[in-house]
């Protein structure tokens, strides 16, 4: 579950870049990394659910 929530993080904080909404970096404003952010973003989400989903039964 950290690991998904970090890499939610991390691409929102591409998503930001590439928007423009953070500035200083080379990300800045390339829509590029807008549509990597997006995907992590996504991809983080889904980590999470499975996490949820799939946590095994303790016995």
């Amino acid at each position: 579950m950290v690991v998904a929530v970090l890499v939610v993080l991390a691409g929102a904080v591409f998503a930001g870049q590439g928007l423009g909404y953070i500035p200083g970096s080379f990300m800045t404003g390339d829509m590029h990394w807008f549509w990597i952010g997006g995907a992590m973003v996504v991809g983080g989400l889904v980590l999470a659910a499975a996490t949820v989903v799939y946590r095994p039964r303790k016995t």
